[in-house]
């Protein structure tokens, strides 16, 4: 059955008063990246000094204005053009400043992966969030239901892969409405999966039987069909490319078959897409968009801040692009000091896995600044993040040229650092400094994000 556009709802909203109060929150020892000499005063006096990076300890995790502004854009422009909705995975940066750009430049919903992470985005009033994954903790599925009751402007998705699923969904439902009253049914989404992959229906009939299981419980409504690439993949090779398309064809075809079961006044959702594979995900659903059929929305989260690492390798948008439009850059830096040189061709920096992301790849070195000298960070070659230990991290280079004069850094140098995966690199952090241009010789302290992890 077609739908048209005249369905669609309108965009998702956040609380702009609760995130605009954490400005009011005060700084202290609790956040590491906030020098001693500014404990003690709200985020909006810090800001109101204006203070330069220069003024801040290493360790130090640091995000770039300039290139998430660019980044937020680009991405936002390109579906655009497609007619395709996103929907940010916000467990990439648990960061409801950030959602909140994101829903300003037009986001559908703010994606989460669990009951807490659903949790901080009620407490900033994210009026739609799709929660990629099954809930079947009852405890879980009231607290859910209570929300869609006491605010009627709220819509959760969350996530079947199989009847079993939606039975523990319905009877948990069920109970709690005959303990509390009746309450608005919850969404669901059935979630497609292919082998060697993560969840999913492994099968088309599997889906089918979801999606039956689903509209056949007054306590629950199907409102579509989801899945997540991502996990099939992890190169942007031809033979890894055509096993993304291929499972995207398959979410396509359990579309076809179980859209008559999405109830009326309901555009169905066909979802998919992470931040490695996106264009595949428009690509291949690109007929539902053209007839108006269904709403297509990507999940991509890693794209606010890119990387130099995984996804400047993989993205679509990255050093090898795979789609038009501008390239992503990347908006996330670490910033560390050498502190030990122990023998030559070594030196150890004051930052480890506490610190940085370390799954999807080694730091690398881009920049030295010799503090002592006041001269400006200037690039550094040659050298290689080997290791990272809990608080300290290993540069090595080749010691038949670490002589006096040659030796690339000395103790008191600082570096800045690439990182890869930013998925493990928010969680580290409470507060990170957002920088007006990680390129200038000392940057602006223009921002304080607040994460929840």
């Amino acid at each position: 059955m077609q739908r048209g556009r005249a369905m669609d709802h309108p965009a998702a909203h956040i609380d702009t008063s609760a995130v605009a109060a954490l400005r009011e929150e005060r700084v202290d020892w609790r956040h590491k990246a906030i020098p001693p000499a500014l404990w003690g005063r709200t985020v909006a006096e810090v800001l109101d000094e204006a203070p330069r990076l220069s003024q801040l300890p290493t360790p130090l995790l640091s995000l770039s204005r300039a290139a998430m502004t660019h980044n937020r854009d680009v991405l936002a422009a390109w579906c655009a053009e497609r007619g395709v909705a996103l929907a940010p995975h916000g467990k990439t940066t648990m960061a409801p400043q950030l959602w909140a750009e994101q829903l300003a430049a037009g986001s559908w919903a703010i994606t989460v992966a669990n009951l807490p992470q659903l949790a901080v985005a009620r407490a900033f009033g994210v009026s739609r969030v799709i929660v990629a994954n099954a809930i079947v903790s009852p405890l879980a599925l009231r607290w859910i239901s209570d929300q869609l009751t006491a605010d009627p402007d709220l819509e959760v998705f969350v996530w079947a892969d199989s009847p079993r699923t939606v039975a523990l969904m319905h009877d948990a439902l069920a109970a709690h409405a005959a303990e509390v009253g009746a309450r608005r049914p919850l969404a669901v989404l059935v979630e497609r999966g292919g082998a060697g992959g993560r969840t999913g229906a492994r099968d088309e009939e599997t889906g089918i039987a979801v999606a039956e299981a689903v509209a056949a419980s007054p306590h629950l409504e199907l409102a579509g069909v989801t899945g997540y690439e991502g996990a099939l993949s992890h190169s942007s090779d031809e033979a890894a490319l055509s096993v993304v398309h291929a499972y995207v064809d398959s979410l396509l075809s359990l579309h076809r078959r179980v859209a008559h079961l999405v109830p009326e006044g309901r555009t169905p959702v066909v979802s998919a897409g992470g931040s490695a594979y996106f264009e595949q995900v428009a690509d291949a659903l690109a007929p539902l968009v053209a007839s108006d059929e269904a709403r297509v929305v990507l999940r991509s989260g890693a794209y606010i801040t890119h990387d130099d690492g995984f996804y400047r390798g993989i993205s679509p948008l990255g050093s090898a692009p795979r789609t038009t439009g501008p390239s992503l850059r990347s908006a996330l830096h670490g910033w560390v000091r050498i502190s030990s040189q122990p023998e030559p061709g070594l030196a150890l920096f004051d930052a480890g896995k506490r610190d940085l992301p370390f799954d999807e790849g080694m730091p690398e070195a881009q920049l030295v600044r010799a503090r002592h000298t006041g001269d400006p960070a200037t690039p550094i070659t040659g050298v290689a993040v080997t290791a990272l230990n809990d608080q300290h991290g290993f540069l090595r280079w080749d010691p038949e040229a670490d002589t006096d004069a040659a030796a690339p850094v000395e103790i008191g140098d600082e570096l800045r650092l690439g990182l890869s995966h930013p998925c493990t690199a928010f969680d580290k952090w409470g507060l990170i400094p957002v920088l007006d241009d990680a390129d200038a010789a000392d940057p602006i302290v223009v921002d304080l994000v607040r994460t929840w992890f």
